[in-house]
């Protein structure tokens, strides 16, 4: 999806910052929304991106995955805090929270997705392969964040509905996390995940 041209690259870069953050900001305003300030006196509802990259997920990953040629470059921002004892929805406040990440990257993709399949034949060729990029990049995201390794949102949507008998396997999961999570990407992640952003690429776009 990504070359080592370096416009390329770097462009792609910065789309991933902004929408990581995108991603980071809708996990605080759903929080906020349900009756938590925890984000919001932390200073994290900004589009200020000093205040979201986190040094491993935003940089040093992305990087490590460009230079060992991985086919999907994919990354994530420091999370928002969320005290979830603050929420007025306490059977769903937390799922709430953790589900609309994914989906603002998916909106996001879905948005662009929809204006090139509209509008695609009277657009410059560089707005497409921009849009292309954008709606590429997030679909990764999305479903990315959907996997149920910690700390992607995936593991929140999972522990909210894994059975009390399983408090060993959740404790496992969160210890082992990150581990899991490098593996999964070095070791077939991007194939699985670069399936479902190819689908649904050619659904939104109709091509």
């Amino acid at each position: 999806m990504i070359t080592l041209d370096p416009v390329i690259t770097i462009f792609y870069f910065i789309i991933l910052i902004f929408s990581v953050i995108l991603h980071e900001l809708a996990h605080g305003y759903m929080a906020f929304s349900l009756g938590d300030p925890t984000a919001k006196y932390e200073g994290r509802l900004t589009f200020n991106p000093i205040k979201h990259l986190d040094p491993f997920g935003s940089v040093i990953l992305p990087l490590l995955l460009t230079l060992s040629g991985v086919p999907i470059i994919i990354g994530w921002a420091k999370p928002v805090p969320v005290n979830p004892y603050n929420f007025r929805d306490q059977k769903w406040g937390e799922l709430k929270v953790a589900i609309v990440g994914p989906l603002t990257n998916f909106t996001i993709a879905l948005i662009f997705g929809l204006i090139l399949r509209f509008f695609g034949n009277v657009l410059p060729q560089d707005y497409i392969n921009f849009f292309l990029m954008i709606i590429q990049l997030n679909l990764v995201l999305s479903f990315f964040n959907l996997v149920p390794i910690p700390p992607l949102d995936g593991s929140w949507i999972l522990f909210h509905f894994l059975p009390d008998k399983f408090f060993k396997a959740k404790m496992l999961l969160q210890q082992y996390g990150i581990v899991m999570l490098v593996f999964f990407l070095f070791f077939g992640g991007p194939t699985i995940i670069g399936y479902f952003v190819n689908l649904f690429s050619r659904l939104i776009i109709g091509v």
